[in-house]
């Protein structure tokens, strides 16, 4: 291979002493140094031949620190060191904390407060809700129980005022029509079964003229004897047969009548007393 054809072998040349104006280096490139050479021309600009120094520039690479004369970089100041707090301020650092705590404390303890309390309010609602509902149905229960003893008082009130109006009546009635004692009469009569036999019709002595005047067509057609009676009550009759009895007198048939009623007020108040409306059974 021709020596003339080898590429230059690059000459370490060593750098010279600092110069005055303070640059590391100081001194003409060789020739056998370039690698890349040409000349210079406007053209040479966005060509893609062109050589590296004629490119455009591109991306800034990373940062590098500066490097010193002797090749180190400059290291960076260092932080002036903290001095250590003093009591004073540790003591005010501890009590601002402590009155964090109680801070946060005391609102912790506002909000348990505050909803225990809702909880405290809420049962005692119910249980007051509870103890008047019970309050007011016992109340009404005895409301209850009285507005009916009241309406039974009146109900008999009534009962008796209405039973003593009709036998006053009734008696009025038979003072001024004893003639209402022959149909009386016959109705008793009407009463016994159409079998029966040795039919009687007991009335009172006083009324004995009247019936026979007013029921004679009954008693012959029945075959019944009339007689009179002094035990028989005016007004009312009492009849017999073979099959029974038919009592017809005044006060058995006011009992009936009252008993209707709900009342045993009784006809004749010196002999049965004043009983009270209501008492009978």
């Amino acid at each position: 291979m021709n020596s003339s054809s080898r590429e230059p072998a690059t000459r370490q040349v060593p750098p010279p002493p600092h110069s005055r104006e303070g640059s590391c280096y100081s001194r003409f490139i060789p020739r056998e140094e370039l690698q890349d050479f040409a000349a210079w021309a406007p053209e040479v600009f966005g060509n893609a031949g062109s050589p590296a120094w004629a490119q455009p520039p591109g991306p800034p690479g990373p940062f590098v620190p500066a490097q010193s004369c002797a090749g180190t970089a400059h290291a960076a100041p260092a932080a002036p060191a903290m001095p250590p707090p003093t009591l004073a301020e540790l003591r005010a650092r501890m009590a601002a904390e402590r009155a964090s705590q109680v801070a946060e404390a005391r609102a912790q303890g506002y909000q348990d407060g505050y909803r225990d309390g809702l909880v405290a309010l809420d049962r005692f609602k119910q249980g007051f809700a509870s103890q008047v509902s019970a309050q007011m149905a016992q109340v009404l229960a005895s409301l209850d129980r009285e507005l009916g003893d009241l309406e039974q008082s009146l109900a008999a009130s009534v009962a008796r005022v209405a039973t003593e109006l009709a036998r006053q009546v009734v008696r009025s009635e038979l003072s001024q029509r004893p003639a209402l004692v022959a149909q009386v009469a016959r109705d008793a009569v009407d009463a016994v079964l159409m079998s029966a036999r040795h039919i009687s019709v007991q009335v009172h002595p006083d009324d004995h003229a009247l019936v026979a005047a007013g029921c004679q067509e009954a008693l012959a057609a029945r075959g019944a004897r009339l007689l009179a009676r002094p035990e028989v009550a005016r007004g009312g009759c009492r009849v017999e047969s073979d099959l029974g009895a038919v009592d017809a007198s005044i006060g058995a048939r006011w009992a009936q009548a009252a008993h209707a009623l709900g009342s045993c007020l009784p006809w004749d108040e010196a002999a049965g007393g004043s009983a009270p409306a209501g008492a009978c059974s």
